[in-house]
């Protein structure tokens, strides 16, 4: 799905929408003040207020990294058709069966896959998490949370404000962020999402910082994506300081076909260039295509990580006193 245009501006479209927008107040609100399932362990939740992509999952596997023990990642397995639960192994299993960003936090932590995700918080325990980090999930009632993050793309910020579907939030930014123990706002503010934001919620600022080390800077690419804003992927692209000979952009949780492998071989070979494609694209990609592609991974830097890392073990420590 493709956020339609209208969702970045206060127009006509979104202001005949608005009378609609109040049956996603309601039903979020209603479903947010439902008691969660305790499952006895820190967890942790990577979330937002919109639909779309936000930097949620690169969040979420920053934070596996930093926590002690052994951390599961909990993913609905968006555009997956398994409900689980289930423990994700990339060895047998496909995108078309968990969704992209299932396969990416295997990468980083045993993860389990469940649209239900107090049974999929149980199934961690069983196998001996000692803390569960959820890639979304804000608005989920089913798990109670230790504690949530409310992750904010700095170029798109929340659209043009309203509620679905007259623009793309999922609940007021204020009932969301009231949840949340801090704001992760991921570069820089170009449309002044932060004030927006209760001036009680910490505010931390993390950058998506793109490598290639395959690759040398310079080097003439097809850059091809289908995240939520495929902007920021060719924007890393120009960061390495590749030459884009052509920019593709998908739908967000595009489902890569025969026919998109032949016709982005075929532009690559009319236009002498390297593919190129983001790490969610990369574990959908037919054979054929992914054997001639390479890949932009991402990390974050946070302009004051102390603060961030002092959230964590406080939280974890909360939770384990309890």
């Amino acid at each position: 799905m493709r956020a339609p245009d209208f969702w970045m501006v206060d127009g006509l479209a979104a202001r005949l929408l608005t009378p609609f927008s109040l049956v996603t107040r309601v039903m979020t609100a209603r479903r947010v003040a439902k008691p969660g399932f305790d499952v006895g362990l820190p967890v942790f939740c990577a979330g937002n207020a919109s639909v779309g992509g936000s930097g949620k999952t690169i969040l979420a596997r920053d934070i596996l990294a930093r926590l002690p023990g052994k951390p599961f990642a909990l993913t609905r397995g968006y555009g997956g058709r398994l409900g689980g639960p289930i423990l994700v192994d990339a060895a047998c299993h496909s995108a078309a069966e968990t969704g992209d960003e299932a396969l990416l936090l295997a990468a980083t932590a045993p993860t389990i896959l469940a649209r239900d995700r107090a049974a999929g918080a149980k199934l961690a325990r069983k196998m001996g998490a000692t803390a569960i980090v959820m890639d979304d999930g804000l608005q989920n009632p089913l798990l109670k949370k230790t504690a949530a993050f409310l992750v904010v793309d700095g170029g798109y910020g929340f659209g043009n404000g309203f509620l679905l579907p007259a623009g793309p939030l999922r609940e007021p930014v204020t009932a969301a962020a009231a949840r949340c123990v801090a704001a992760i706002l991921i570069g820089d503010d170009i449309v002044g999402a932060q004030s927006l934001l209760p001036e009680t919620l910490p505010v931390l600022q993390a950058h998506i910082i793109p490598t290639c080390a395959a690759l040398l800077p310079e080097t003439r690419v097809v850059a091809f994506a289908g995240i939520g804003r495929p902007a920021k992927f060719f924007e890393s692209v120009s960061q390495l300081g590749m030459e884009m000979a052509t920019k593709i952009a998908f739908p967000d949780h595009h489902v890569y076909t025969s026919a998109d492998a032949v016709s982005l071989l075929s532009t690559a070979r009319a236009q002498q260039a390297q593919l190129l494609t983001t790490e969610k694209d990369f574990v959908k990609l037919p054979a054929e295509l992914k054997a001639q592609t390479m890949v932009v991974g991402v990390h974050l830097a946070w302009d004051n990580e102390a603060a961030f890392e002092a959230i964590l073990r406080r939280f974890t420590a909360m939770s384990s006193d309890i």
